[in-house]
């Protein structure tokens, strides 16, 4: 069964090329730009991971993993959140709304997808 990723971010050059990256692997992929385009995705779509901006309009990053978790078929969804925000504190706030891991914009496409087939054991 294919798997699904939905990657929330504003930049759609982010949201395009990562897209195109993770259906080049087989992957099924949603977009949403911002954090309420995200969960309204997760009412009608089930996903297997979720990549999250930080930083985005309407809703951001962290309030919506925080949304996504209270969800009880997401608890245990890997979520990487994918950002230019290098702070420590950064990092700490999103652990503590429930990401799996954090990366910093630009990252390596190879990780990108060596990270999602880790977490989804593909």
């Amino acid at each position: 069964m294919t798997k699904s990723v939905l990657i929330v971010d504003d930049s759609a050059v982010i949201r395009d090329s990562l897209g195109f990256l993770l259906e080049t692997e087989g992957f099924t992929v949603q977009t949403a730009e911002n954090g309420l385009e995200g969960l309204e995705k997760l009412q009608t779509h089930q996903f297997d991971t979720i990549i999250a901006d930080i930083n985005m309009p309407q809703m951001h990053g962290y309030d919506l993993i925080r949304a996504i978790r209270q969800y009880e078929q997401y608890r245990d969804v890997p979520i990487i959140i994918l950002t230019t925000e290098e702070e420590a504190r950064d990092k700490k706030q999103g652990f503590e709304a429930g990401a799996n891991l954090f990366l910093i914009k630009p990252t390596d496409p190879k990780k990108m997808i060596k990270y999602v087939k880790m977490f989804l054991h593909d």
